[in-house]
């Protein structure tokens, strides 16, 4: 069992009354909401609970991409995985990941994988989503029947210039390059493990079977209503002649550890809240371009994530209604208690959707630094040594990174500290004492 801690990044200072003065936190949010003071401390935040999650042991810590939106404030995770680069050491970074049809051209995003997978020692995990269509279609303005055109052609022409062992001319229907010769060239060959973040489209279910990629199941609405999507993955995989081996999967789930399940009602309502009230306050203007969703998903009755959060938007505003952190749990959504009984529901979610990847949402809404801090090293110590070892004797994740070893790294950072000429401090930067200031 893997356990990636994921962070989305949301604004946190979103008004008690977003939900009932403004239409959608996603394309028109309001951009006087926007506070850059206050989204200062909000990234160094969030960078600080990604650090401390890679301290106490989590597997990863995952970043992704959204744009035009008070949900996520990272347009651009490759400028957060850099950081996160640098600032760890053991876990792996999992950018989950870079919408590959907003590129152009695609070969920005083999050479900005390729530096993070070099700069982190070959700890990358490359996600590559289609993206929502409130990112791809409304907010970059692609049209949603090229979308997985576009979207098919940027893949083939990464993963082709990874693995390329000298230039080559690239003629695509929307990309055309005469010279294709990136560097630099991932540390892990033919190319760092690819991940695909899926809503609920059936056609991303062959593709992952075909291709040998991680499917990614990212849910807002928890494991009870995951069921059905990862079933059906897994009816795919058998009928493509796959095994059944869980690290082929991975599911996202919002988690909540505190001593006692009393106490974690108490501390996780609030941030729980936040996010189902105004996060995913999502208008259906929005959710469903027409092309955007594939014939095969529109027969099979499949909704995306997407489309969920905004009928449950629209419910609930023809209803003026509010969802109460009772039900959340009730259903799923969030998974909450005391660590053993954390442990035990998420042991039951990993077994019965068959899913060795696991991906814990454990900072969502408003949640302050402490309570995340709390959350995750409480999850750390006491809920991971319960989930450790599920699946690994009986299957092999091929699909985790393969990094330098630790002292071919260790010893790369020693020489160049050692090579690193010594200045001594300008008289402006120390106190008049000589201390430095």
């Amino acid at each position: 069992m893997k356990l990636l801690w994921f962070h989305l990044m949301p604004y946190t200072d979103l008004p008690d009354d977003f939900r009932e003065k403004h239409s959608s936190v996603w394309v028109d949010v309001d951009p006087t909401l926007f506070d850059p003071a206050k989204a200062n401390g909000m990234y160094n935040d969030f960078l600080d609970e990604l650090e401390f999650a890679a301290e106490v042991g989590f597997d990863a810590v995952c970043v992704n991409e959204h744009h035009s939106n008070g949900y996520g404030l990272m347009p651009s995770p490759n400028l957060i995985a850099a950081t996160l680069a640098r600032r760890t050491r053991d876990a792996a970074i999992c950018v989950m990941g870079n919408s590959l049809a907003l590129y152009n051209p695609p070969t920005r995003v083999a050479e900005e994988f390729a530096m993070l997978d070099v700069i982190s020692g070959g700890r990358l995990i490359a996600g590559f989503p289609v993206g929502t269509p409130m990112d791809t279609c409304y907010a970059y303005g692609i049209n949603p029947s090229q979308l997985r055109e576009r979207y098919h052609e940027a893949h083939d022409l990464v993963v082709r210039a990874w693995a390329a062992e000298q230039a080559f001319t690239f003629h695509g229907r929307y990309n055309q390059l005469r010279y294709v010769n990136p560097w630099p060239k991932p540390v892990q060959r033919p190319h760092p493990p690819i991940w695909i973040p899926g809503g609920a489209s059936i056609e991303t279910w062959d593709w992952c079977g075909e291709r040998d990629y991680v499917y990614s199941y990212l849910s807002y609405f928890g494991y009870k209503q995951g069921i059905a999507t990862m079933r059906g993955f897994w009816d795919a995989m058998k009928r493509l002649g796959k095994e059944p081996n869980p690290f082929h999967a991975a599911f996202l789930q919002f988690v909540g550890v505190a001593e006692t399940r009393e106490e974690a009602l108490e501390l996780y309502a609030e941030p729980a809240l936040y996010f189902y009230e105004r996060c995913l306050h999502v208008d259906s203007r929005w959710s469903a371009p027409p092309g955007y969703a594939s014939e095969a998903s529109l027969r099979a009755r499949m909704k995306s994530q997407v489309a969920l959060a905004a009928e449950r938007a629209s419910e609930g505003a023809a209803k003026k209604s509010r969802t109460t952190f009772e039900d959340i749990v009730r259903r799923g959504y969030v998974i909450i208690g005391s660590p053993d009984e954390v442990a035990e529901q998420l042991r039951e979610v990993a077994v019965d959707l068959n899913v060795g990847q696991l991906m814990l949402l454990m900072q969502y809404g408003n949640m302050t630094k402490d309570l995340a801090f709390h959350n995750t090293e409480l999850f750390a110590k006491k809920v991971a040594p319960q989930l450790r070892g599920l699946f690994e004797n009986e299957w092999e994740n091929r699909w985790w990174p393969r990094p330098l070893p630790l002292a071919a790294r260790a010893t790369a950072r020693e020489l160049r500290s050692a090579q690193a000429p010594r200045r001594e401090p300008k008289a402006s930067e120390t106190s008049p004492g000589g201390a430095r200031a």
